[in-house]
């Protein structure tokens, strides 16, 4: 799978552990930056690029990584097409793609471990999209 991913300075570090973790999955992944932890930037930046390759179809999948995640997911769902979902434990990483078909994931490193991170990527990549009832809301979304 092709993915890209970004992150502030607040979601560096992760973003280097999940970069690493994808490839050795054997996935393709496209780095957005930022490539430092300093200086301190600004997360649409970063998070916008992301976003965008996802909408085009440029990849498959996105990942987005800040302190909280917060900003991250509002910043990423402002491009069309995008469904990022903000993750904190299996269960929401899990719904995230069986109920909403999230095609990015945004993650907080100030509020979880690496290992944590690193586990609710893995899920939010092997769960498939449930479908049926969930893809009526799906369109609705799209239509915005």
């Amino acid at each position: 799978m092709k993915i890209a991913i970004g992150s502030d300075h607040a979601g560096f570090r992760y973003k280097e552990a999940i970069k690493q973790f994808l490839i050795n999955l054997g996935h393709e992944v496209i780095d957005k930056g930022t490539y430092a932890e300093t200086p301190s930037v600004d997360y649409p930046l970063f998070i916008r690029p992301v976003a965008e390759a996802v909408a085009a179809g440029e990849v498959e999948r996105g990942v987005v990584l800040g302190g909280s995640g917060n900003g991250e997911a509002i910043a990423a769902n402002r491009v069309r097409g995008v469904r990022a979902g903000l993750c904190w434990n299996e269960e929401s990483a899990r719904l995230c793609r069986q109920h909403n078909d999230a095609n990015v994931i945004s993650l907080g490193e100030r509020m979880m471990s690496e290992e944590t991170a690193l586990k609710l990527v893995q899920i939010w990549l092997d769960t498939p999209f449930e479908g049926g009832r969930h893809l009526a809301r799906i369109q609705e979304l799209d239509t915005y």
